[in-house]
C-alpha cells in the first residue's frame, strides 16, 4: 500500500458501529459499564478512548510499529520518554537538542539523579566514548532543532544494543513518512504531532511508536499516571489532518529545497543550514537514512538589523513558535524555541541572534521567495 492510500486505508477510519467515514468524537470521560465483574471495554478517557485509540492505531501504521500511544503534547511524549530513566542511570543525547528537551533533561533529570552526558550527535565515536557502566539511553534527534545537524541513525542504534542501550528518536522534522527510525534500529520512535502530522496549526500532540511490548506497557503506564492523554478533541483532529499528510509533505519539502538553494546565493545569508543540500554537513548520511531534506531549513544573516527587518516586513510566511503547517512559518529560535536554554548554552550549540528557522508550507514557492528576497535584501 503506498503512502497516501495508507493515509487514508491502513489504520482504522470508518466507525465500526455507524460506517461514519470518520472515526466519531467519542467526547465522554467515563462509560457505562455492563457487567461490572466482566468488564472488559473502555471505562475512563484517561485510560483508553475510540476517538484516541485510533490516532495511536494511526501513528504505529505510519511508523510500521506493533504499537503506538497519543499524548497531549510534544514535551508529554518526551517526558514519558525521559522518565524511563531512574536515580542512579546515565543519560547520552546530542548537544544539538531542542530545547524542550534540554530543559527537561538539566531541570528535571537532574533533580531526580540522573546524569547525562552532551555529545557532538555527527559523531559515531562521541558516542561510543561517553558511554558508561550505568548508560541506560541514547536520546537522538536528526536532523537536530535548529541547526538540522544529522546523527546516523542506524550506527548509533547499532553501537546502543551492542551494550544494552535503549535508544529513543525524536522524528519530528522529518515524519515517518520521510525517515523510519524504528526500521534503522531505534527502540523508541517520538513525533510531535503538532507539527506536520496534523498540519494545520491546530492542534498541540505528541506521539511515540515501539515494537517492543514491554515498552509498550510501561510507555502505557507512563502516559495514564503523568496524566498528558491527547484529548478527544485533538485526536479528531490529527485524524483528520493526518490524510492530506502525503500531498502537504510533497510540496512543503519541494518548496523548501528550492528555498535553500535560492538561499545559498543571497549574500546577506552566511549560512544555511538543510540536509537536501549537498553541501550540508553530513548529507550523505542523511540521505542514506531518510528519503528527502525535509520541509524545514534554518540559515544565517549577518546583523541583528537584518533580522529585524525580515521579521517587520516578511508577509506571506507567519512569524510564529513552531513549525508544520500549512503555512510557512518563520521562527527566531534565540528567543523561541530555545529560549529557555542558558544564553551560553545557545551560543555554543550554534544558536545565535542572528539565526531563522524556516518551516515551509504549501504555498506556491515563487510568492515565498519573492518574499524574502525583498525581505533580506
Amino acid at each position: 500500500m503506498k503512502i497516501n492510500t495508507k493515509l487514508l486505508h491502513g489504520y482504522p477510519v470508518i466507525d465500526p458501529t455507524t460506517g461514519a467515514s470518520s472515526i466519531p468524537k467519542y467526547q465522554a470521560s467515563t462509560f457505562h459499564q455492563t457487567d461490572v465483574f466482566h468488564h472488559t471495554g473502555y471505562s475512563y478517557t484517561r485510560f483508553s478512548n475510540p476517538t484516541v485509540e485510533a490516532a495511536e492505531d494511526c501513528i504505529a501504521t505510519l511508523e510500521n510499529a506493533q504499537y503506538g500511544l497519543a499524548f497531549s503534547s510534544g514535551m508529554a511524549a518526551i517526558n514519558a520518554v525521559l522518565f524511563l530513566l531512574s536515580n542512579g542511570d546515565h543519560l547520552v543525547l546530542g548537544k544539538n537538542i531542542y530545547g524542550g528537551t534540554f530543559q527537561t533533561v538539566t531541570e528535571f533529570l537532574d533533580r531526580f539523579g540522573v546524569t547525562y552526558t552532551f555529545v557532538d550527535e555527527s559523531d559515531v565515536v562521541a558516542w561510543q566514548e561517553a558511554i558508561q557502566p550505568n548508560t541506560k539511553m541514547f536520546y537522538l534527534e536528526s536532523p537536530s532543532n535548529p541547526l538540522l545537524t544529522i546523527t546516523d541513525i542506524q550506527e548509533v542504534c547499532s553501537l546502543a544494543k551492542k551494550h544494552n542501550i535503549l535508544t529513543a528518536c525524536d522524528n519530528t522534522f522529518m515524519t515517518p513518512l520521510s525517515q523510519q527510525p524504528l526500521t534503522l534500529g531505534a527502540d523508541i520512535s517520538i513525533n510531535s504531532a503538532t507539527k506536520f502530522i496534523n498540519g494545520h496549526s491546530d492542534v498541540v500532540a505528541g506521539l511515540l511508536a515501539t515494537n517492543s511490548e514491554s515498552l509498550y506497557n510501561t510507555l502505557k503506564t507512563h502516559q495514564k499516571a503523568l496524566g498528558g492523554v491527547l484529548g478527544v478533541e485533538d485526536a479528531w483532529l490529527l485524524l483528520r489532518g493526518v490524510k492530506t499528510m502525503g500531498l502537504r509533505m510533497q510540496q512543503s519539502i519541494k518548496n523548501a529545497q528550492t528555498i535553500a538553494e535560492f538561499l545559498l546565493n543571497k549574500k546577506q545569508v552566511t549560512k544555511v543550514y538543510y540536509p537536501g543540500l549537498s553541501t550540508h554537513a553530513h548529507h550523505d548520511i542523511h540521505m542514506k537514512q531518510a528519503s528527502d531534506g525535509g520541509a524545514v531549513l534554518s540559515f544565517e544573516l549577518e546583523n541583528i538589523e537584518q533580522i529585524k527587518q525580515l521579521f517587520s516586513n516578511c508577509q506571506v510566511p507567519i512569524v510564529a513558535v513552531s513549525l508544520g503547517g500549512v503555512e510557512s512559518i518563520l521562527s527566531y529560535p534565540w528567543q523561541m524555541s530555545h529560549a529557555c536554554m542558558p544564553e551560553e548554552e545557545r551560543l555554543n550549540m550554534g544558536v545565535t541572534p542572528t539565526l531563522v528557522r524556516l518551516s515551509c508550507g504549501i504555498e506556491d514557492v515563487e510568492d515565498l521567495i519573492e518574499d524574502l528576497d525583498k525581505c533580506i535584501g
